[in-house]
């Protein structure tokens, strides 16, 4: 064989090689699977690499469909809380010095809740008599069971339920000396541009003003919340509650404002505040509040 003959034959043999090797890399290694933590329960804690970004009930009124990671501790609560009530010719003013609530993670998907007040007062003045009235106490305990359906790994739709009871520990007229009970199911959804809304309709068992028997109380709310840094996100929502006693229906509806902060040092940690703001005659003025959770 002569030499160009050679050379051509290697030519040919190479270049169909090296057009293989620039057109057709070779595939990138598969991302790895998400870790399997159904098998973490209250006793054998999920690990600290694997637990879920930090997820609370707060700021806001709203109800998350997220839960506590099995085996670890949330608090959260107001470091102090204010609301203005300037209805039926009363100025009322109610604060609450601190509000914990303290969740525990029993599986994946399963958390229990207490809740309670350690010390509120509230303060009154008759507009047209000019008396003014002050009273202080406990407040009631709630205890609450949430139980996620499915998104709490992830995923663009989280849904729960969630169920609560109310222990009657105040006193009268801080409480109404009633046990009563409610269902939540909080439903989330992430939208385009990094936005989220989460849908919380509840229906609540409450006792009558006049003690003569029960009556439904429904609520829900819309809030969109959406990162506004890389720590800080924003939320904005529309609240509103029927109540359905026999005495009179009174339906409250309130605009609500909140923003967390989630410092990338401390990402079981956060900070948040917010107001909401009554928009008829028999919501509340303004609340205002500044809140502190954190994870262990």
């Amino acid at each position: 064989m002569s030499r160009v003959t050679l050379l051509a034959t290697l030519i040919a043999l190479a270049v169909p090689t090296m057009a293989v090797s620039q057109e057709a890399p070779a595939p990138a290694a598969p991302a790895a699977p998400a870790p399997d933590k159904s098998g973490f329960t209250l006793f054998d804690p999920t690990p600290e690499a694997d637990l879920r970004a930090l997820c609370t009930d707060r700021p806001t009124k709203s109800t998350g469909p997220c839960t506590v990671d099995a085996g670890h501790l949330q608090i959260e609560s107001d470091v102090v809380n204010g609301v203005y009530d300037h209805s039926g010719g009363m100025n009322t003013t109610t604060t609450l010095y601190t509000n914990p609530t303290v969740k525990l993670g029993l599986t994946n998907t399963l958390d229990t809740e207490l809740n309670i007040v350690p010390y509120e007062t509230i303060s009154t003045r008759d507009r047209a008599t000019g008396r003014r009235t002050s009273l202080g106490g406990v407040g009631d305990v709630f205890v609450r069971m949430k139980w996620n359906l499915m998104g709490d790994d992830g995923g663009n739709v989280a849904v729960a339920i969630v169920s609560y009871v109310k222990f009657p520990t105040a006193e009268p007229p801080i409480g109404d000396g009633a046990v009563e009970e409610g269902v939540i199911a909080p439903v989330s959804i992430n939208l385009p541009m990094s936005w989220q809304l989460v849908i919380d309709p509840e229906v609540d068992m409450l006792r009558n003003a006049a003690d003569n028997g029960r009556h439904i109380n429904a609520s829900g709310l819309l809030s969109f919340t959406r990162p506004f840094t890389k720590t800080i996100s924003l939320s904005a929502e529309i609240w509103t509650d029927v109540n359905f006693d026999p005495t009179g229906k009174v339906t409250q509806v309130s605009a609500d404002f909140g923003a967390a902060w989630i410092p990338a040092a401390h990402p079981n940690f956060q900070l948040d505040g917010g107001v909401n703001f009554g928009l008829n005659r028999v919501t509340p003025a303004a609340q205002l509040y500044l809140g502190v959770s954190r994870r262990f």
